[in-house]
């Protein structure tokens, strides 16, 4: 791994610098600007107003959002702005539109995009996805769904404390970001609720996320091409998929993955414990230097996977193999119980089979006796 001091003690620093930043820091409240408690007023242009001014401050700021529920459609935060130290500090809770509509096609809801040096602290998103994923079960034809939280072309990111509920399509995503601390979040979603992903990384470096609990019906962690120097340690996923890497290699040229390490976690009844996942075809792509350690399985489907076979709805991959390397991966004390009798599944690529895989301290059960294990194309080590 790529960090100088360990990442619980970097995002302890960063938060302790968030907050004394705050106690001499200029304070916006949305409120001021028109916003209203009331769940259903539209404080869309208040919150903009607010953010406007605090960006254009050249000392450290605080955009303060009080108790109550407060109704916003699509909001974006735009920076880059005068300062490096801005607070978004929630005491109450941001409600999306009930109708899926008005948002559904716009990518996302909250998005903030090339800021620096911005903490989000506290409150909880409010979504409103039923509508959506009622929508998606049917059958007919519906938008893909807003993310509830984005960050863009960001760096030096904190999000602390936040509560995110019922997201439409993914609850928070970092894309092409830098030194980025998710802490103390919770997430939730019904598990029958599609593409509800936690928390999905892509293209960005120094992700930490710590503990957190995350509850969906898709990956509680994904974490997508280009990702580097990714952290995550006491995370409580469940239910859910399990926390993901990949899915990789569905494009000929792609960043691949690497320096990622996943420690401390438990995973109670979900679809897959730790998971890398790829396209059966052609690519380019990689997943190198990953850590499973110290995790927890509690009657989980697939403990332990990789599946370089991926082919949704078998389009555009049947008869081909995966050009996705995928090497060096550790799994290290992983104990508990396996809902399925084949606990490890190595389903690795005919083509680059995957290389350096080590077990150490490996013990899994199925019906409380010792649970199974199957390869395909994979070398390494059981110690």
């Amino acid at each position: 791994m790529a960090h100088s001091v360990s990442p619980t003690l970097q995002v302890l620093l960063l938060i302790s610098l968030a907050s004394s930043l705050a106690k001499g820091a200029v304070q916006y409240n949305v409120v001021s600007y028109g916003a209203k408690p009331d769940g259903k007023t539209d404080s869309t242009k208040a919150f903009l107003a607010a953010w406007t001014q605090a960006c254009a401050s050249t000392k450290s700021t605080i955009v303060y959002v009080p108790k109550g529920r407060f109704f916003l459609r699509k909001v974006a935060f735009q920076g880059p702005c005068k300062n490096n130290a801005i607070v978004l500090r929630i005491d109450g809770t941001l409600v999306a539109p009930s109708d899926y509509k008005v948002i559904g096609s716009s990518g996302n809801w909250l998005i903030f995009e090339h800021v620096q040096g911005v903490t989000v602290s506290g409150g909880t998103l409010d979504g409103q996805g039923t509508g959506l994923w009622s929508c998606k079960a049917s059958g007919k034809s519906c938008p893909a769904g807003a993310t509830s939280l984005e960050f863009t072309n960001s760096n030096n990111v904190v999000i602390s404390g936040l509560t995110s509920l019922n997201s439409q399509m993914f609850h928070i995503v970092i894309n092409e970001c830098q030194n980025v601390k998710v802490q103390g979040v919770k997430i939730m979603a019904s598990v029958e609720s599609p593409n509800t992903d936690g928390i999905h990384v892509q293209a960005s470096s120094g992700v930490t996320i710590l503990n957190s609990k995350i509850s969906t019906g898709d990956d509680c962690v994904s974490i997508g091409p280009g990702t580097t120097n990714t952290w995550v340690q006491n995370v409580a996923c469940g239910p859910g998929h399990g926390i993901s890497i990949g899915s990789l290699g569905k494009d000929l040229q792609e960043s691949g993955v690497q320096n990622v390490t996943v420690t401390g976690a438990t995973f109670t009844g979900t679809d897959n414990g730790v998971r890398i996942k790829t396209w059966g075809r052609p690519s380019n792509g990689f997943a190198r230097n990953i850590v499973f350690q110290h995790l927890v399985m509690n009657n989980v489907q697939n403990p332990i996977i990789i599946d370089q076979n991926y082919c949704p709805d078998n389009n555009n991959c049947p008869g081909q193999v995966s050009g996705v390397k995928i090497s060096g991966v550790t799994y290290l004390d992983i104990h508990g119980s396996s809902a399925t009798e084949i606990a490890v599944k190595f389903d690795c690529s005919k083509m680059y089979p995957c290389t350096g895989i080590k077990l150490e301290g490996i013990n899994l059960t199925y019906k409380n006796q010792p649970a199974e294990a199957s390869c395909n194309n994979a070398g390494g080590a059981c110690l």
